[in-house]
């Protein structure tokens, strides 16, 4: 797979530029790290676990950054990796790049549909004779055209909804404060600290109430990842990958554990339900109706952030399947712009079919709730693929894991334990009804995507594209091309 490489006086393929600043790497990592989940989903992750959703969150972003650690140390390794799609078909072989490329492709396009309904009933909220059709269908039109300008708009956009959100938590946390250390009084009495375990302790639910956390809390999770596929288009990735990976746990810590412990102090957590937003009624619990319906824009700006990051890492996942021989060619042609248009076209067409789910009937939410739970089954496989690959790493490059700047903590030890995490997160989907049906439809995915391997691995324009890959990785590290694992 091609990025950037330094200019040439040879005729050459257009590749993708290094646009991404250090601002906008930090930015679309925090945008990446606070998913619409903590937003929109923790209303029900509180009523949920209680107080104890705090540790659920603290384990989930702890086990994430060692993910995300290695990631960064596979993805400098050879700056020739424009995504872990890539590190995948040259580690584990072509399959394993195959199946992560279009697995995480299909993740992001389920959230994005379940982005533009989101997006069209917050819409509705501020505008309630607002047909649900024309929000969805600008929202895809806008964030079509931001991103067909050049990357450094989609910087730009991803940029200021991330700082949306931020000031938003801040704000939270602030008032939040406020009202416990002045005494703040309401129907369901003082707000105070002491609310985190005066009604039935941390863990009120017992152990499956905690439980129940997880499975819920880890879709707030997704799209932690999504800066390593900046990785092609970072300036001086060197230096702003490392930055944006390493701040992980400080915004964990204040984004989601400081702002749930301040809504849990303020109301305590028996007032919290599934389907309202616990940000939007703290700010109209302290009076502040104005703020309330800042909030609503907030979440929608919250969601329009998500479905942004869909659309361009989807676009970028199945230009780079394309360059691999894994997609249709078509898809790896980049426009005078450098990006890669027919890619954005393919993700936008299908986040139109969320308009179309808008008007499927009244079990919208519930279908949602499914394909959601599928998203996240999907997302955990992408994750896992990033350690295997980092295990193949250490096996087969010994040389460059010695010689890196950016080693993952803990090494190999670390991510067996980051593997028996993730076993016991697919145990939590199987202990209710709604999760366990999605966790026993995911493989369906996995069995369409066995088949269409099979018949594209031997084909010879696959064979010849993913040697031209393999090629330009070795041209560009400057190392001997070591034996390929088997195609299986």
């Amino acid at each position: 797979m091609t990025i950037q490489r330094p200019p040439s006086t040879t005729a050459e393929a257009p590749h993708l530029e290094r646009q991404l600043s250090n601002r906008h790497i930090q930015l679309i990592a925090i945008g990446g790290a606070i998913g619409t989940g903590l937003f929109m989903g923790s209303g029900k992750t509180i009523s949920a676990a209680g107080p104890s959703v705090i540790f659920v969150y603290m384990i989930i972003g702890f086990m994430l950054f060692f993910v995300m650690r290695a990631m960064g140390e596979l993805l400098l390794s050879n700056l020739n990796y424009k995504s872990f799609s890539d590190f995948a078909a040259d580690l584990l072989g072509p399959w394993a790049g195959f199946f992560t490329g279009w697995t995480y492709w299909f993740c992001w396009v389920i959230t994005g549909i379940a982005d533009v309904i989101a997006i069209a009933g917050y819409s509705q909220e501020l505008w309630p004779a607002l047909p649900l059709w024309i929000p969805g269908l600008v929202t895809i039109a806008i964030l079509l055209l931001l991103n067909l300008t050049t990357v450094k708009a989609f910087g730009e956009t991803e940029f200021w909804f991330a700082l949306i959100k931020i000031i938003a938590i801040a704000a939270l946390i602030v008032v939040g404060l406020f009202m416990i250390f002045s005494g703040f009084q309401s129907d369901a009495g003082p707000a105070s600290f002491t609310n985190l375990w005066s009604h039935g302790g941390f863990f009120p639910n017992e152990f499956m109430g905690f439980v129940a956390g997880f499975q819920i809390a880890v879709f707030a999770f997704v799209g932690i990842e999504l800066v390593g596929t900046t990785a092609a288009e970072a300036k001086d990735p060197e230096k702003n990958l490392p930055k944006a990976i390493n701040s992980i746990p400080i915004r964990v810590l204040l984004f989601y554990v400081g702002a749930l412990i301040i809504l849990m102090s303020v109301t305590p957590w028996t007032q919290f339900a599934a389907g309202h937003s616990p940000f939007i009624a703290m700010f109209s619990l302290a009076g502040l109706g104005a703020a309330a319906t800042i909030v609503n824009l907030v979440v929608l700006s919250s969601a329009m952030s998500s479905a942004n990051s869909g659309i361009y890492s989807t676009s970028r996942m199945v230009y780079g399947l394309a360059q691999e021989g894994d997609a249709p060619s078509v898809f790896s042609k980049l426009s005078r712009r450098k990006v890669p248009q027919n890619a954005l076209f393919l993700s936008c067409v299908l986040l139109l079919s969320g308009v179309v789910l808008m008007y499927a009937g009244q079990d919208i939410g519930k279908a949602f709730d499914m394909v959601t739970t599928v998203s996240a089954v999907c997302f955990v496989f992408v994750w896992s693929i990033i350690l295997a690959s980092y295990l193949a790493f250490r096996k087969r490059r010994p040389q460059l894991h010695d010689g890196s700047k950016f080693k993952m903590p803990g090494g190999i030890p670390m991510v067996w334990a980051v593997f028996a995490f993730f076993a016991f997160v697919l145990w939590t989907l199987t202990t209710q009804p709604d999760t366990l049906t999605a966790l026993l439809v995911t493989p369906v995915w996995f069995v369409v995507l066995g088949i269409a391997w099979f018949i594209l691995r031997r084909r010879p324009a696959h064979l010849a594209r993913y040697a031209a890959f393999q090629a330009e990785l070795v041209q560009e590290s400057g190392r001997a091309q070591e034996p390929e694992p088997a195609q299986k």
